[in-house]
């Protein structure tokens, strides 16, 4: 954690061996959050494989707990397309396409 205010309102967080892709899901799961007044995540240098994402509460809240419950709901999500996926699969009911030379 980077620049926090004490009472974690609002704070950057540093995730290591993460980037982009799950800097923008996360950023898309906590702005969902109505109590969350501002998040933005970067990535300091692309050879860096980290990203710091800020996020600023309302009414003093902690933004810890809803960083916690993002990448909650974040598994969640995950985990639901995954089970769709294999789902579809198994139905075999989806479009194949067959190259030709």
């Amino acid at each position: 954690m980077k620049g926090s205010e004490p009472d974690l309102s609002a704070a950057t967080y540093q995730i290591y061996d993460e980037s982009h892709t799950i800097g923008n899901a996360l950023r898309w799961m906590l702005m969902k959050n109505p109590k969350v007044e501002f998040c933005g995540y970067s990535a300091p240098h692309p050879s860096e494989n980290t990203i710091q994402v800020r996020i600023q509460m309302y009414d003093n809240l902690s933004s810890l707990t809803a960083l916690i419950d993002a990448l909650s709901a974040l598994d969640t999500l995950c985990e639901t397309v995954d089970e769709a996926y294999k789902t579809s699969l198994k139905e075999d009911a989806y479009e194949r396409w067959v190259e030709r030379s």
